[in-house]
């Protein structure tokens, strides 16, 4: 008791809280028992803090947007996104290249707005991440591009995601036909990949001691968190049961059934 205790403790008096927001905020449009009161939590405390999805899907404005919609208040500079992440990975790797895109506007903005234009002719690049209007047109097309010499990258390597209807195949399950089909590994910028945690650490302009990261998946947020030297959550809200931090070499440092478990310790 006195373990646990003390391990709450050293949760309420960190300065730094970086969350995931599929399985942990949400499910799709289904906010999540605990998310508003968690919200509210370091409003009052004066914590700093920030939203890092792997999803590419959203801008940080329309994130802002869907949380207002389910009844949560976040300005837009408490997200950040994988797409986001990928875009400032490329305009560094390769000022003003050019890009074949497989994804949805979060996306292919993030890349506009550092300077990133479309090429469907002769890319340096071809980008994937989420999207409703995957079609086999557009992986042939991509696969014959990386074949040609475009460097193949992936906004993350989420095989699944969560959704209130149940868990749906993402960015990592989307790319392997490319993969497969044109013999070439992806590059991944999102969770797990320490740029995007690091970014995540230096935004919140604490030191990773003073950090702790939440997230529902062992194989991006947790391991993202133990590889930056940054406590971590993990919630069953998501894709994760009781059972699934045994089939890792690694652990988290707490486990809660969601973040409305979390919260009440907290607030105890």
């Amino acid at each position: 008791m006195a373990n646990k205790t003390a391990k709450i403790k050293s949760l309420i008096e960190k300065k730094g809280f970086v969350s995931d927001m599929d399985g942990v905020i949400y499910h799709g449009n289904k906010l999540l028992p605990g998310a508003a009161e968690f919200v509210e939590w370091l409003n009052k405390n004066n914590k700093e803090y920030l939203f890092l999805t792997n999803s590419s899907e959203r801008s940080p404005q329309e994130l802002h947007e869907k949380l207002l919609r389910l009844g949560i208040s976040v300005s837009k500079e408490h997200f950040y996104t994988s797409a986001l992440a990928t875009a400032d990975f490329l305009a560094r790797q390769h000022p003003n290249c050019t890009a074949y895109v497989i994804g949805d506007a979060g996306l292919i903005n993030a890349l506009y707005e550092k300077g990133i234009s479309m090429n469907d002719t002769n890319p340096d690049y071809v980008v994937v991440g989420e999207t409703r209007t995957y079609g086999f047109e557009r992986i042939e097309h991509a696969t014959l591009l990386v074949q040609r010499g475009a460097k193949l990258i992936g906004a993350n390597p989420d095989l699944t995601g969560p959704t209130e209807k149940g868990i749906i195949p993402a960015t990592g399950a989307l790319i392997a036909p490319i993969e497969l089909a044109s013999n070439c590994k992806a590059y991944f910028v999102g969770k797990p990949n320490p740029l995007m945690m690091r970014r995540a650490v230096k935004t919140l302009g604490c030191h990773s001691a003073e950090a702790v990261i939440i997230g529902d998946r062992m194989d991006t947020d947790i391991v993202a968190g133990v590889e930056a030297e940054v406590d971590t959550v993990l919630v069953l809200s998501g894709v994760s049961d009781i059972d699934t931090p045994k089939q890792f070499a690694y652990r988290p440092n707490h486990i809660f059934s969601g973040l409305n478990e979390m919260i009440k310790l907290i607030k105890a």
